[in-house]
């Protein structure tokens, strides 16, 4: 088949990559001048097989409603977005009882597990580079938190996912830099399948190896519209400074993270997706030379630190408000004084040479679960709406999409 695939971020290219090994002939468009520099850019830089539970979770909508416009809130919520959310609301509510919550944790479960096996095969088969590493570790700051985490993924090692327990000694004798700030701890858990990597570096070296084997990419092209003929997909109408084309397609790959809605709206389908504001930074590893080895979540203090390559990401917060990617400072100054209260070093981090404030838009779906697979429209397809996800499961859901489009690629959707 011809299939064009609308967006090039991590889930785009991964998704061009399976289906290019199935046989089929691959186009991809993208509206910036290269792959992976939107959504794809900043994200915590883990493959993390351990942290795919769905956000909904029993409680959770309560403490985000007492969040209601607290600008220090680890998931803000804006008054501004409610009335345009009301609906996507209902569905988080839904989703966050007991049994919808088992069932998506179990699901993701078992697309992260999927998706790492096929980033492993990428790996061995491309060549491709991008500061893959192992070892991360989850700190808590009370035995109790501890404990209750710790019995919340031992209770999944039935379903495939490895769990250690770490003392707060074993903690320091694994990631030395916690030595000096190990009274701050209670110790940790560890997760022999989760992986480091830059997301943007894996998905323009892939997009490159695709190129180089003739998959055609469209940079710096918009998508207009996706064109019917005889109700099903005929075409994709795009842009290019400033001149009209027409991209003939068997088949239609909507990857374009929160941007699939509005154009999934102009063909009458309706994709709860909202877009939920994340922050980074990224500074050189030579800030702090004798760092963290291994990257370091803190359930406390609500971040990630990750050593990635020369680098260290931090990231943190969430932010349910309007689709702007300016990184807000004040949300900025509450990440690395987070990182900060563990992590003196770090301190002011984000005015240091050579550190790179970030935002982006996670495509959040209530339930969590990743809309990959046909639409009611034959030859119309989606794989979008991963939230904090991606990374983690873009190459398994590109495998996936590759499957169904090739062994079954005229199903429908209710």
């Amino acid at each position: 088949m011809r299939i064009t695939i609308l967006g090039a971020g991590v889930v785009g290219v991964a998704s061009a990559y399976w289906l290019h090994q199935a046989g089929h002939q691959v186009e991809v468009v993208e509206r910036r001048e290269g792959a992976g520099l939107e959504t794809s850019w900043g994200n915590g830089a883990m493959i993390h097989v351990s942290s795919v539970q769905p956000w909904a979770a029993p409680g959770i909508p309560l403490k985000v409603l007492k969040w209601l416009g607290q600008e220090d809130a680890p998931m803000l919520l804006r008054p501004s977005a409610v009335p345009r959310m009301w609906r996507w609301g209902l569905g988080f509510l839904m989703a966050a009882r007991p049994a919808a919550y088992e069932k998506g944790s179990l699901a993701n479960l078992k697309l992260a597990m999927e998706s790492a096996a096929a980033m492993g095969e990428i790996r061995a088969a491309t060549g491709v580079r991008y500061d893959y590493a192992t070892g991360v570790i989850k700190t808590f700051a009370d035995q109790g938190s501890l404990d209750v985490a710790a019995a919340a993924h031992l209770a999944l090692a039935p379903h495939g996912l490895q769990t250690e327990v770490l003392t707060r000694e074993q903690c320091v004798a694994q990631e030395p830099a916690l030595g000096p700030v190990v009274e701050k701890i209670a110790g940790g858990l560890t997760f022999p399948q989760d992986e480091i990597g830059d997301c943007n570096k894996f998905s323009q070296a892939l997009a490159a190896w695709l190129e180089a084997r003739g998959v055609r990419f469209h940079w710096k092209t918009t998508v207009q519209d996706v064109v019917l003929k005889g109700g099903r997909v005929a075409s994709v109408r795009v842009e290019s400074d400033g001149a009209a084309a027409e991209l003939p397609a068997d088949a239609v790959v909507v990857a374009l993270a929160s941007q699939s809605v509005p154009l999934l709206k102009r063909l009458g389908i309706a994709m709860p997706i909202y877009p939920v504001k994340g922050v980074s930074v990224t500074l050189p590893r030579s800030a702090w030379p004798e760092g963290p080895r291994n990257a370091i979540l803190d359930d406390a203090r609500k971040f990630a630190l990750t050593p990635l390559g020369d680098r260290y990401r931090m990231v943190g917060l969430a932010e349910v408000g309007d689709d702007d990617t300016t990184p807000s400072p004040r949300r900025i100054g509450m990440l690395t004084r987070g990182v900060a209260s563990l992590f003196p070093q770090l301190a002011n981090c984000e005015a240091m040479p050579g550190a790179i404030s970030w935002a982006g838009l996670r495509p959040m779906v209530p339930d969590a679960q990743p809309r990959t697979g046909p639409t009611r429209i034959p030859g119309l397809w989606t794989n979008t709406g991963h939230g904090h996800t991606g990374w983690t499961m873009a190459a398994g859901s590109g495998r996936r999409l590759a499957a169904l489009m090739t062994g079954r690629n005229e199903e429908r959707a209710a």
